[in-house]
């Protein structure tokens, strides 16, 4: 892949665990000091298994690292279920079901269990 100048040094990793990435790198990306996207809370969401295979919330966090500075990073979950979101999409699951595709796995971005909101 070609990338402009200036931009050779970036690269993209999808970490599973957020506990391996430095706290205060995360936290100086989220904007407006929103607490539900706080290392610190997502953290916890692991730690205490909030998520995690038993509830279907599998992390893959997206890095983007300019050389070893984290420039950008969003949180996202792979789901084979629809608990615990605020879009109700079983009957998108359902259609995917009967029409012979799978609808799962699916990659969501969004704080598990709330219908909290956050400027983009």
């Amino acid at each position: 892949m070609l990338l402009p100048t200036g931009f050779k040094s970036m690269h993209v990793e999808v970490v599973h665990q957020l506990e391996s990435v430095n706290g205060n790198a995360w936290n100086r990306l989220v904007p407006d000091e929103n607490p539900f996207l706080s290392h610190a809370f997502l953290v916890a969401l692991e730690r205490h298994q909030c998520v995690g295979e038993n509830h279907g919330w599998l992390p893959r966090h997206l890095l983007v690292w300019e050389q070893d500075i984290l420039v950008g990073a969003m949180p996202f979950y792979l789901k084979d279920n629809s608990y615990g979101e605020f879009v109700f999409d079983f009957a998108w699951a359902d259609a995917y079901h009967r029409a012979g595709f799978p609808y799962y796995p699916k990659l969501v971005s969004a704080i598990p269990y709330t219908p909290i909101t956050a400027p983009c």
